[in-house]
């Protein structure tokens, strides 16, 4: 049996150009932050579905942020894999899917704010919950504490949602019907 993760890239003929992948981080689980992130990511006219709380996976947290194992540079002097497994790594989360119109993926990250949460301006969801700034992670040789991520485009949600959900659950993608959460999913 193989300890290779599954690759993210497994899902084809869905039209990710209108869907994305929203992940609410560990920080924001910790923090009971997930309904307000998503509620936040609603009332700009995306449909919010099919929300579940995981416990995340080493594999899942190297998949997504393959950009900074491939590129260490953005943390010099961290062992970037190591970090990874430390903020992740059998750590709760939520996954939701995003629904919208074609392209509104660079809407969604401008709506995140910057990735260090302390220039991220007011009226962003980084900006106005959260509580961590790059400074401190570089401190503390740790990555940014910054509450979310959603999919960057259309092939990165591809990634994502082979990643957060599993090519087995395509069927999420058929109808987007908005899903009623509670408090208590997170």
């Amino acid at each position: 049996m193989s300890r290779k993760p599954p690759s993210g890239a497994v899902v084809e003929d869905i039209d990710f150009d209108r869907w994305a992948v929203i992940l609410c981080k560990p920080d924001a689980v910790e923090r009971n932050l997930v309904d307000a992130v998503l509620e936040r990511i609603a009332a700009t006219g995306v449909t919010v579905t099919d929300r579940s709380c995981i416990t995340a996976q080493a594999w899942q947290a190297h998949v997504h942020y393959w950009d900074l194992l491939v590129d260490a540079d953005w943390f010099p002097g961290r062992d970037i894999p190591a970090c990874l497994d430390a903020m992740y790594a059998d750590r709760p989360v939520a996954v939701a899917l995003a629904h919208g119109e074609p392209g509104f993926h660079h809407r969604l990250r401008q709506l995140l704010g910057h990735f260090d949460p302390t220039q991220a301006a007011r009226g962003t969801i980084r900006g106005d919950l959260g509580d961590d700034s790059l400074a401190a992670a570089l401190a503390e040789r740790r990555l940014v504490r910054n509450l979310v991520h959603t999919s960057d485009d259309p092939d990165a949600a591809r990634r994502d949602f082979g990643t957060w959900f599993g090519a087995g659950r395509r069927t999420l993608l058929a109808s987007p019907v908005q899903l009623q959460s509670t408090p208590s999913d997170a």
